[in-house]
């Protein structure tokens, strides 16, 4: 790029933050360094200087918004510190809630037990030994009642990460809220629904492909029409990562998941100028700090190049890739796990570096367990260190500009294009759609039955493995320096005695509740899925609101489309 036209960008990036200064969207705070050297919003080529390639990397708030989506950086507004926690019944989580958002916390980010990830009630059989033992159990509106109480929802912002039985939990949500005094309109939040990833990598699903399209089709077309605040997709590569990808596949599996996603809005009929916004993603960040600043630069780049020239979007917003990270659950070790919090604050440092809408830090001991308080709170102060002591605030997008990010960013960006020119392969091609709702859609489908995405995973989970065993790659603790004076942690531990009151509540529940009109929603219910094409969201509205259990409401779906069963591989 000429001179002229990076001085020309500059005088926009300026005009855009001096507006948002003017309309009081700039933080009131101290931008100089530690030794009091005052600092610039941003940086750039000096003036007058040509930079060759210098469209791709841009002013933060334009496209192609490698450097991020604000002109004004985190000056403007910070990270969401959004911290993931659940764990025995809704009672416990939110006591560990009001800790959470007491002790500087604006954000919830809900974790669900095994069975509810399943659409499974407490007292089902396949539940025994996991209620409440991998996040919060939750078997009907009455208990988000429990999960939210004394916490406003609508001056709230909640995100819930479960995918398979997620329409069902989202209208718990809703109903607690309207019993809050609430309407749909005011929520603001985020809902995983990604269930391409429970088939590539997670494996919490509940029915086929195709039915699981239907419902997240019908709640993208509900939240568009009633609540214009609310995110019902978070696209997720965390759970791609954590299962052994790279970081070019993590980035390519999730944003051609999401590409699908668009594909699916459209079918319905949906703008995509009004329906992408609501669009959200899930990262992980890793231990390699210069690899993952790298991947959320070209996540941003590359979303909004498909987004605008692939599926038509007009709108910035639309093109604008928002995401929540999580630092590597995988990346800890049982070992010496003190060694996890620096582990934990360089994975965070790189998620901002990366700009990060919110974020959540591991716990030390989350390796071992639930975290306790205390660990929680190590976990929180970390993103609190960063974010009031190191001055990365001070500056957008810091480290854009230097030759090995950016030579990194346009590489992972390369690889991920050639993953998502083998989807579309699969799928017969944009000339050739298998599918009808669009040709992303035909290949994920295509890979998801050939075991392609999980046979990718498990070679280069299987490469990283062999790495750490002859010794190219080091474990602090693990494979070296494993002398330590480090004593045995004292780890939460969630007592039987959670499931067997969780278990009595849900009969008590269960006799005080109208019958009648419990079998009514649910027959409702049944005949919309079955001989209908209407939107299903009303109609498990009704059926929260007169408080059908979620394996209830699961149940009646599962007889209507059947279970799914994952095709044997050899």
């Amino acid at each position: 790029m000429d001179a002229e036209e990076i001085d020309r960008g500059r005088q926009r990036w300026a005009r855009r933050y001096e507006e948002a200064r003017t309309r009081g969207r700039v933080r009131d705070a101290d931008y100089t360094t530690l030794s009091g050297l005052e600092v610039a919003p941003v940086y750039g080529p000096p003036a007058g200087t040509a930079y060759p390639g210098f469209e791709r990397i841009g002013w933060p708030g334009e496209y192609p918004y490698t450097r991020g989506l604000h002109a004004t950086g985190y000056r403007g507004k910070t990270w969401t510190i959004r911290q993931f926690a659940g764990f025995g019944n809704a009672r416990q989580t939110n006591e560990r809630y009001r800790m959470i958002l007491a002790t500087g916390g604006d954000g919830l980010s809900v974790a669900f037990d095994m069975p509810t990830l399943m659409g499974r009630d407490s007292d089902d059989p396949l539940a025994l030994g996991e209620v409440g033992h991998c996040g919060v159990a939750i078997d009907s509106a009455a208990d988000m009642d429990v999960l939210f109480d004394g916490i406003p929802l609508g001056e709230t912002t909640t995100s819930m990460t479960i995918s398979g039985p997620a329409v069902p939990i989202f209208c718990m949500y809703v109903v607690a809220a309207e019993r809050q005094g609430f309407a749909p309109a005011q929520l603001d939040g985020t809902l995983q629904t990604d269930i391409y990833k429970e088939y590539i990598a997670q494996k919490e699903w509940l029915f086929g492909p195709e039915a699981h399209l239907r419902l997240i089709g019908d709640l993208m077309a509900y939240v568009d029409a009633e609540m214009p605040r609310y995110k019902p997709l978070s696209v997720s590569g965390y759970h791609i990562r954590e299962a052994g990808a790279t970081a070019a596949q993590e980035l390519a599996f999730t944003l051609a998941d999401g590409f699908a996603y668009v594909e699916l809005g459209k079918s319905r009929g949906l703008d995509v100028d009004s329906f992408a916004p609501g669009l959200s993603f899930f990262f992980d960040a890793h231990v390699d700090f210069f690899e993952e600043i790298a991947k959320f630069r070209a996540a941003r780049r590359i979303w909004a190049r498909w987004l605008r020239d692939v599926y038509g979007a007009t709108d910035e917003r639309a093109m604008w890739l928002r995401f929540h990270t999580q630092t590597a659950g995988v990346s800890l070790t049982g070992a010496q796990p003190f060694n996890n919090v620096v582990r934990t604050a360089i994975e965070a440092l790189a998620g901002v570096l990366g700009g990060t809408n919110s974020l959540h830090t591991n716990a030390l001991d989350e390796v071992l367990a639930l975290p306790t308080e205390q660990a929680a709170e190590i976990a929180l102060r970390t993103q609190q260190v960063i974010m009031a002591e190191t001055g990365v605030t001070n500056v957008a997008d810091p480290l854009g500009g230097s030759w090995y990010l950016e030579a990194l960013t346009d590489r992972i960006e390369a690889e991920a294009e050639e993953i998502f020119a083998k989807i579309l392969k699969m799928g017969g091609g944009t000339e050739g759609v298998t599918h009808p709702i669009g040709p992303m859609t035909a290949g994920i489908l295509r890979g998801i039955e050939d075991g392609w995405f999980t046979g990718e995973i498990a070679d280069s989970s299987f490469a990283f493995q062999q790495a750490i065993e002859d010794g190219r790659k080091h474990q602090v603790g693990v494979t070296v320096q494993t002398d330590t004076v480090t004593e045995p942690l004292e780890i939460l531990r969630i007592s039987h005695e959670v499931e067997r009151a969780q278990v009595q509540q849900l009969a008590s529940r269960r006799l005080a509740r109208n019958e009648e009109g419990v079998q009514s929603a649910l027959m409702r219910l049944t005949h919309a899925a079955a001989y209908t094409d209407d939107n299903l969201v009303p109609a498990i509205l009704d059926a929260a609101r007169a408080e059908a259990t979620l394996g209830e409401i699961c149940g009646v779906l599962r007889d209507v489309w059947g279970e799914y069963r994952e095709p044997a591989r050899i």
